[in-house]
């Protein structure tokens, strides 16, 4: 993978301008359908791992973003938050409470403070275990907020596929209209490709009108190499988002990765027409976490990556410290954790 570093006009440390240019709905943006598996796309593609590691570096330091406009991004950061609660323990009364968040992020007395009295601040997304998906419908109906819904054996994946294509289809009976579906890993190791992009399609065709998010669980594929082949058959097959990590592997959503899948959704779409949404997951817990990869999906795949129709994040304990954030920049002063809701 070559280093495109140098083909950004922000100097170093200039100040992020606005843009003015009106953003297109998100009907605009055409479903990508998929496309025939075409494995000469990705085999043998290089992977330069030294130019990746330092243009991740330096993205941090692209682009400074402050004051206003740096709380415009985090306040777009949250509207890209798919916000999730996937643990052994959950239940109603915690889908609920996520839920309660998920409609209101922010203290009235921060929008307020950020001139956003009356304007419908969300989060992009509920994302829960399948069984916890008819609660979620439940407290968010009117809101217009999509419930997002793990399948196919979530965290593993070890699973028939019979058994993984019915998982999908119970989460969407139970009101779901968003799949995070995770892939067979060890496809992936042994370079199976053509029965990873059957699996996928497989899984895209029982989704139906449902966006299918595909998780390449990127600390387990070994090598960048095959991080860009998995993420390349996986939007082949139909993918709507590929998407980095479960959050339950040993390392979960970095820059270097993210920068791997970016490109090829960039390739992708040059080759198709068609735009792939992206979603780091795991370990995005601070706001700085949040403009880096708003920064990435910005120099990388352009402005329609800041959008949740092409963006999300998964995210539990991010939106806490983005709140706390938003509050120093209205009032001046940190709040203790305890004084926002909990999500």
């Amino acid at each position: 993978m070559a280093d495109n570093s140098k083909d950004v006009a922000t100097p170093t440390g200039g100040a992020v301008e606005p843009d003015t240019r009106p953003t297109p709905v998100d009907h605009d943006i055409e479903r990508n359908p998929g496309a025939p598996f075409a494995p000469e796309m990705f085999e043998r593609h290089p992977v330069n791992l030294p130019a990746a590691r330092r243009r991740s570096a330096t993205l941090p330091s692209r682009r400074s973003i402050k004051k206003q406009w740096q709380a415009a991004w985090l306040v777009n950061a949250i509207q890209c938050i798919d916000l999730t609660t996937l643990a052994g323990d959950d239940t109603r009364e915690r889908v609920g409470r996520l839920c309660a968040k998920a409609k209101r992020p922010l203290a009235a007395h921060i929008l307020k403070g950020l001139g956003l009295n009356g304007m419908p601040v969300t989060t992009g997304a509920v994302c829960v275990y399948p069984t916890m998906v008819a609660h979620a419908v439940q407290f968010l109906s009117g809101s217009g907020i999509p419930v997002a819904s793990v399948a196919t054996g979530f965290p593993a994946g070890l699973m028939p596929l019979k058994l993984r294509l019915a998982e999908i289809r119970y989460a969407i009976d139970q009101g779901a209209s968003e799949i995070d579906i995770v892939i067979s890993r060890e496809l992936v190791l042994k370079g199976k490709w053509s029965q990873l992009y059957d699996e996928v399609a497989q899984m895209r065709e029982t989704c139906g009108s449902a966006r299918l998010k595909t998780i390449l669980a990127t600390g387990e594929l070994k090598t960048l190499r095959n991080v860009y082949a998995a993420s390349m058959t996986a939007m082949q097959a139909g993918a709507d988002f590929i998407k980095t990590s479960t959050g339950k592997e040993g390392v979960n959503a970095t820059l270097p990765v993210s920068l791997v899948m970016a490109r090829a959704i960039r390739d992708y779409m040059d080759a198709t027409d068609y735009r792939v949404g992206f979603k780091p997951a795991g370990g995005l817990k601070t706001s700085k976490d949040a403009l880096c990869w708003q920064i990435l999906m910005k120099e990388e795949l352009g402005r329609d990556w800041l959008r949740p129709r092409l963006f999300r994040i998964g995210a539990s304990s991010l939106l806490g410290d983005i709140e706390r954030q938003l509050e120093h920049f209205v009032t001046g002063r940190y709040a203790d954790s305890s004084r926002h809701a909990l999500a």
